[in-house]
């Protein structure tokens, strides 16, 4: 797919979406990546005593995931900035299938110089895991 011109994109414009399956093989592998090994994303036993139903994913791994909506429509170094506040846990079962996270997004404003506000929409299970995630990505 040809990346998007600034030109060529409105106000209202939906990026194709993505779902993305997280097994807790994945989370061994982010923790590594990442060096935040908290054994809530990995233990039972330590989520249960912090008060969490299951183990869950890393905040930014979900966010890192739900981002990819972005870099696969607008190329990976076109994010130049995102934020968002983590409301709700991604509880991942130790089962093959894992749980799905789906992520949509909306240009939600044109910014100049080639820039554009985007708002995503981050999901698991039907429930929003995601609060206000948004970014400013560059187009050509």
């Amino acid at each position: 797919m040809a990346e998007p011109r600034y030109e060529e994109v409105g106000v209202g414009t939906r990026l194709p979406g993505l779902t993305h399956t997280l097994r807790r093989g994945d989370l061994v592998v982010y923790a590594g990546a990442s060096g935040d090994f908290n054994p809530i994303h990995w233990s039972e036993r330590a989520a249960a005593g912090a008060g969490l139903p299951a183990v869950v994913a890393h905040g930014m791994l979900t966010l890192g995931v739900a981002l990819r909506v972005l870099t696969e429509w607008a190329g990976r170094d076109a994010v130049l900035e995102c934020a968002t506040r983590f409301a709700a846990p991604v509880l991942v079962p130790d089962t093959d299938e894992g749980v799905e996270i789906t992520a949509g997004a909306v240009v939600s404003e044109k910014l100049g110089d080639g820039r554009v506000r985007v708002d995503l929409t981050v999901r698991c299970g039907g429930e929003k895991v995601l609060a206000r995630p948004r970014a400013v990505v560059r187009l050509r």
